[in-house]
Order: C-alpha cells, then sequence, then structure tokens
C-alpha cells in the first residue's frame, strides 16, 4: 500500500481550518481564519492556513476571490456553476444562478469562435447590514 502524498494527507490543522469554513457564513482572508483558528486554540501556523485553503480551491471545495482592493478571501462553495454577490465590506457571499448570464456568454463566445468556454463573476457591493450601519 502506498503512503499518502504530503499534500493530500488528511492532518488535524487541515481538519480545524475546514470546521472553521463550514462554520462561517461568508468569505475570510487566511490571515482572518487564522486568528480565528488562533483564538480557539488551535496550534496551527498561517502557513498551513494558506496551503490548506489552496488545497481546497485546487480541489473545488473552495472559493477565493479577491476584492477590488486586492485582499483575497476564501469560502467553502458549491461544486454546481454558479455566481457570487460579495460584500467589500464584511465578505458575506451569497450564491447566485444566473441563466441569462450563462446565455450571453455562451452567445459570445460562439459569435467569436470560441468553444470550450468557461467564466466567473463576482458582484461586489454593500450587504444590507453593512449598508445599515
Amino acid at each position: 500500500m502506498k503512503p499518502t502524498p504530503p499534500a493530500t494527507r488528511s492532518t488535524r490543522q487541515r481538519g480545524e481550518v475546514m470546521a472553521l469554513l463550514q462554520e462561517m457564513d461568508g468569505a475570510r482572508s487566511a490571515q482572518q481564519l487564522h486568528m480565528m483558528l488562533r483564538e480557539r486554540g488551535a496550534k496551527v501556523g498561517l502557513t498551513t492556513v494558506y496551503r490548506t485553503l489552496q488545497l481546497l480551491v485546487d480541489a473545488g471545495d473552495a472559493d477565493a476571490t479577491r476584492l477590488p482592493g486586492g485582499e483575497q478571501l476564501f469560502r467553502l462553495c458549491s461544486r454546481t456553476h454558479h455566481h457570487h454577490l460579495v460584500c467589500r465590506d464584511c465578505g458575506k457571499t451569497v450564491e447566485v444562478a444566473g441563466p441569462a448570464v450563462e446565455r450571453w456568454a455562451d452567445q459570445v463566445a460562439t459569435d467569436n469562435g470560441f468553444t470550450d468556454v468557461s467564466h466567473t463573476i463576482e458582484i461586489f457591493g454593500t450587504c444590507r447590514d453593512c449598508a445599515a450601519r
């Protein structure tokens, strides 16, 4: 039996990152996640948080988005195709379907002779709670 490669093996620290992501409503930066884990008493380094988040993104289990200011946020995400509304203040994220966008993207691709296209759309704004503050 072959040992599991280090990049994909499950560790306590990775489990703690995943458990925290499952509890969250919205996206957080790696630094925010690291701080939250440390506040819980988890002994996990920032490098491990970054590495775990990248593994989850690569596997399609998490999603990363970059705010207009450049900060990257992470969240668990469904595997079906969808788009996001993202609060630029608190990181709250809402998954939304966009059938009109799908038709538009297909038509633009066809009109320009492209096949096998993909896209991501993230709409940034201010959520109701942040706007009320």
